[in-house]
């Protein structure tokens, strides 16, 4: 059972992206009884999206969330939007697919992001949509394990990079602390809270019904499911749950068996005073995310508006770090130190839902209780397909999503008790490896 995530609260408040956007009225609690086709928990992108399919397909849709759409992870993240599931969770699909199933897998990784450009496109979301992702080796070791990953995923799926050596990277990333690096032309970044709202907006357009600030306490199962809240409940065929580490926050029935099998991790992120259009785009000239390749990372990309936006600082302990501005700062200093004389406008964090082997975890609790969690760093845009696929799955067409579904996922160890001090140790290890 996640614990501690309501200590986060205060880092929320000085976030760039909800300051950069204009957020439309509330909606309404739910202080009612309805039916519904469909019961969606959870208003970020995976929620979003299920709803809005649904809706078009033409099932009655409510969608409950516990504080304001985009609150939890879909509106504070690093706005990367990346194909794949990481090394080590392409690495546990592979051994328990095989090739062939585990490049369907890929594919529909790839597709994810086809589909994100199609919303923007299709629904005229503007959210600051940019190409271009680089992963980055900090040292030669680091780099000659990136790239064998680049020939693995060429080799295996099919898929194109770019590698970008020495001696050529300072026309990518102005800064001395990388070696190497891997471009990626079919990623690329956004601003994360303006893509939720407008995903929120069509889902609405559609005709799901989006109550706010409606934690669900319970999730009574059967022939027909009935989602209560504080005030009101939803009846319905079928449950979506897509509330990540928050489900376990208001109620501990909603989905027990499957909260065991995420953890939450702290991600946080600062902004910089805008800079002049010049140096920002001498600090990245490629102006494309990027991160290290490292496994506590730091990550980071240009705005809009010429500010760098960078992240890292990852607690494991659910509770944010003292002195978070200048720990993340200090780590940004060390990969561009010619931002020196600029001041941190914004600061901000959140948690992200990992999973043992960073492969998403999708499935079904009964027949008609569908959740999908754990995107493990990945899930801007493979969040949005899960959506669409539980929404392919309840219309009956489930090959997709049940492919997803037969990933098999262990809990963390030592119960909700131990889970976090034990992953705190795991961590630490980590962060001696990168060390060396």
């Amino acid at each position: 059972m996640p614990v501690l995530l309501k200590k986060e609260l205060g880092v929320v408040e000085n976030s760039y992206y909800e300051a950069t956007v204009t957020r439309p009225p509330a909606q309404p609690s739910l202080t009612q009884r309805l039916q519904a086709d469909v019961c969606v928990v959870g208003g970020g992108y995976a929620g979003l999206s299920a709803a809005l399919e649904l809706a078009e397909r033409g099932y009655s849709v409510v969608l409950l969330e516990a504080q304001r759409v985009g609150w939890g992870a879909s509106g504070r993240n690093g706005g990367q939007v990346i194909v794949g599931f990481g090394s080590d969770g392409e690495e546990a699909i592979e051994r328990q697919f095989g090739l062939q199933d585990a490049r369907r897998a890929w594919d529909i990784s790839v597709d994810a992001i086809r589909l994100l450009q199609r919303r923007i496109a299709r629904y005229g979301i503007g959210c600051e949509w940019r190409t271009g992702y680089l992963s980055l080796a900090t040292k030669p070791r680091k780099a000659q394990e990136l790239r064998r990953w680049m020939d693995r995923v060429q080799s295996t799926y099919d898929y194109p990079l770019q590698w970008v050596d020495n001696g050529a990277l300072r026309q990518w990333v102005d800064s001395a602390r990388f070696h190497s690096a891997v471009f990626d032309a079919g990623s690329g970044h956004l601003h994360p809270l303006k893509y939720c709202l407008g995903l929120a907006a069509a889902a609405r357009g559609a005709g799901a019904r989006i109550f706010e600030n409606s934690p669900v306490f319970v999730v009574e199962r059967g022939r027909r499911p009935v989602v209560r809240t504080a005030q009101g409940e939803c009846a319905c065929d079928f449950v979506v749950l897509a509330g990540n580490v928050y489900l376990g926050e208001y109620g501990d029935a909603i989905a027990p068996e499957v909260c065991s099998r995420i953890m939450p991790v702290g991600t946080y992120m600062i902004a910089t005073e805008r800079m002049a259009p010049q140096r920002a785009a001498a600090l990245i000239p490629s102006r494309c995310a990027a991160s290290d390749t490292n496994f506590i990372l730091d990550y980071f990309r240009l705005s809009d508006d010429h500010r760098l936006l960078f992240g890292g600082g990852d607690s494991y302990t659910g509770t944010t770090p003292r002195n978070l501005i200048g720990q993340i700062r200090r780590s940004m200093m060390g990969v561009f130190p010619q931002l020196k004389d600029l001041e941190v406008a914004h600061a901000w964090g959140g948690f992200v839902d990992i999973t043992m082997n960073m492969a998403p975890h999708f499935g079904r609790l009964g027949a008609n209780v569908y959740f999908v969690q754990g995107f493990s760093g990945h899930g801007l845009a493979l969040s949005g397909m899960a959506g669409l696929m539980v929404a392919e799955a309840i219309a009956g067409q489930a090959e997709r999503f049940d492919l997803l579904a037969r990933i098999r996922h262990l809990p963390f160890p030592g119960g909700a008790l131990m889970r976090t001090p034990a992953l705190v140790l795991g961590m630490w290890y980590y962060r001696l490896r990168d060390a060396l």
